[in-house]
């Protein structure tokens, strides 16, 4: 018996650790609630767009096949992201096959 409440409490704990968002700036609804600083390569990066203009804060969103990261627009990097992600991801080595 004590085994079985072992298992279900600890179903339980992990269910709730995987359903939790994947940080305090990921995009919610299309807009972001703080920023990230984080670098991510070109080869990892699935998809570059700025957040909606409806947004109380605007950001650049680099998305990935894991997370969505909401990068602060004054970064000299996200702008770079966000401008050759517009011209052409292929040419400039961005992601672009589908996420397993």
């Amino acid at each position: 018996m004590k085994t079985l409440v072992t298992l279900v409490l600890l179903i339980c704990v992990l269910r709730h650790c995987t359903a939790a968002p994947v940080g305090p700036s990921a995009p919610q609804d299309g807009c972001c609630n703080g920023f990230n600083t984080t670098k991510i390569p070109r080869k990892r990066v699935t998809h570059v767009a700025k957040t909606p203009s409806g947004c109380e804060s605007q950001a650049i969103i680099i998305t990935t096949c894991l997370k969505k990261f909401c990068i602060d627009p004054n970064l000299q990097f996200a702008n770079k992201q966000l401008a050759l992600f517009e011209e052409s991801p292929s040419k400039h080595g961005f992601n672009l096959k589908p996420c397993e």
